[in-house]
């Protein structure tokens, strides 16, 4: 039995224009009807949770997409896939929490943004580096 966007939409509790992006990004597929409808295998209901699960710690689409590529066409994810993805991922995942906190817990000497060359910043301007290349804000917006 195959879905049609909507039904997907509903089941998965994703909106069709997310759909349609994920299908544009090729993260799950359809056929079209002879009237050009989308149709989906009841399989991508399973997909779709694993990319919402993926998103959800964070993980981007591209990396998602990229793993995605690797199961051969009309392979169901199954629940050792997602242990193996989300081994691949750990490293990263651990990595960005462990610069959050050093971010939280250096945050009270921060003032965010860099653009006051504060000499003592250790996260933006160690060592005052952007007070050395003259007065005024040096970084901006996160630049």
């Amino acid at each position: 039995m195959e879905l049609t966007v909507g039904e997907l939409a509903a089941r998965s509790g994703v909106a069709v224009s997310a759909l349609h992006f994920y299908e544009r990004q090729g993260l799950i597929t359809s056929r079209r009807t002879s009237g050009n409808q989308r149709r989906y295998r009841r399989d991508m209901l399973r997909r779709v949770a694993l990319i919402r699960m993926a998103q959800r710690v964070g993980i981007p689409l591209a990396d998602i997409a990229a793993v995605l590529a690797t199961f051969p066409p009309g392979h169901v994810p199954t629940r050792a896939d997602w242990q193996r993805m989300s081994e691949r991922w750990r490293v990263e995942l651990d990595e960005r929490i462990r610069r959050l906190q050093q971010i939280r817990d250096e945050f009270t000497d921060c003032i965010g943004c860099g653009c006051m060359s504060l000499d003592r910043c250790p996260l933006i301007n160690p060592g005052d580096e952007l007070g050395r290349q003259g007065p005024g804000p040096r970084r901006l917006l996160g630049g």
